[in-house]
């Protein structure tokens, strides 16, 4: 898909967007026990047993899913429900909002920070691009990272944040921060549209496959309305 975009010139190969989101699981609560476990309990119904998790402290440290050995615990936001989930990652070409790259990794506090520097990786080339993205990028070490790589990080500004002026003064910087919103408008699509709020698969490589196989999906239906229609 990215080689007949390209051919098509629908893709800059400098200025880049990166964010993630989470993947609901293929596995409920009740599958998260604490892990060695192994004690067996007469369920009152085999197929949807009464499960009393409330008031037990369960983390990810000490509780794993048996139905999806490798889902994580995880919640979108300070409030939120707190549910089974993989993240899923992406990486966007800023001239018409392609997507050109794709990460499927475990939920985590440092998930976002890992696969946008993975994903940095290759794009990086003799000559400098930029990478935009949210609060969440707004590290030390991701910034260090990126710029060893020849990346500019054109990432949103917190407080205290890991970029000045140096970066920020420049236009450049401002259009960044416009584009890389459109990001949104892929996970809303790969969500609805391609049915991945929730997964119907288990495991990662499974769940990232799907997910893959989805952007992919969404670059053809972008493409088809960026492409002028042959008469």
């Amino acid at each position: 898909m990215l080689e007949q975009a390209d051919a098509q010139d629908l893709l800059s190969n400098e200025h880049f967007s990166v964010d993630g989101t989470l993947i609901e699981a293929w596995a409920g609560h009740k599958s998260f026990k604490r892990k060695g476990d192994d004690q067996q309990h007469p369920p009152d119904d085999p197929g949807n047993p009464s499960v009393d998790f409330h008031g037990e402290r369960r983390t990810n440290a000490t509780h794993q899913s048996t139905t999806d050995p490798e889902a994580r615990l995880a919640r979108k936001g300070s409030g939120k429900e707190a549910k089974l989930c993989y993240a899923g990652h992406v990486q966007m070409d800023n001239r018409h909002g392609l997507v050109v790259n794709t990460r499927l990794t475990q939920a985590s506090g440092t998930a976002e920070p890992a696969a946008a520097l993975a994903m940095a990786a290759q794009i990086a080339g003799p000559h400098r691009v930029t990478l935009g993205g949210d609060k969440g990028y707004d590290q030390q070490e991701l910034v260090h990272e990126l710029r060893a790589h020849q990346v500019t990080p054109h990432v949103a500004c917190k407080i205290h944040s890991a970029i000045d002026r140096r970066t920020t003064r420049h236009p450049g910087y401002a259009i960044s921060q416009i584009k890389r919103k459109r990001v949104e408008e892929i996970f809303g699509w790969l969500k609805t549209i391609a049915g991945l709020r929730q997964t119907r698969h288990r495991g990662a490589d499974r769940v990232g496959w799907v997910f893959t196989f989805a952007a992919a999906a969404y670059n053809l239906v972008r493409m088809r309305n960026l492409l002028p229609i042959a008469t």
